[in-house]
């Protein structure tokens, strides 16, 4: 349980730190099921009026388009998540070795766009339950 102290009007949590460090080793050592939600892509524009939401944790068959690096403009299937070294391997981007085999470059999810979202039971209740968050704030 977090250790609350007041401010004057601002609560301030005492388990929480600001150091560097620290955030770092937290998040390079974070477990998998942690890392899912870190590893989240911006929905296009299209999609993110259509279900009301900012983002979305990535997934196997989502499409998504390169927005950043030397990759940028391509447009392809999530072939694998790859959450122990932080990237995605997308169908379209690869890069062939000295022996001629094609191996897949690993891209950070946060410099893609999701333009086409692989719907299924839990992942649609992630969107409702995103969608009514907004509708009762508003």
């Amino acid at each position: 349980m977090c250790k609350d102290v007041r401010c004057s009007s601002l609560l301030i949590c005492l388990d929480v730190s600001s150091d560097r460090s620290k955030s770092r080793k937290a998040h390079f050592s974070a477990p998998s099921s942690i890392r899912r939600k870190i590893m989240s892509a911006p929905l296009s524009k299209e999609l993110k009026e259509k279900h009301s939401a900012r983002s979305i944790p990535v997934r196997k068959d989502d499409e998504v388009l390169v927005v950043r690096g030397t990759y940028k403009g391509r447009e392809g299937k999530i072939v694998q998540v790859y959450r122990k070294k932080w990237v995605i391997h997308i169908d379209r981007v690869t890069r062939e070795k000295v022996n001629g085999a094609t191996t897949p470059i690993g891209i950070h999810p946060s410099k893609v766009v999701v333009t086409k979202v692989k719907i299924d039971k839990s992942r649609q209740a992630i969107l409702d339950r995103k969608n009514s968050v907004k509708k009762t704030t508003q």
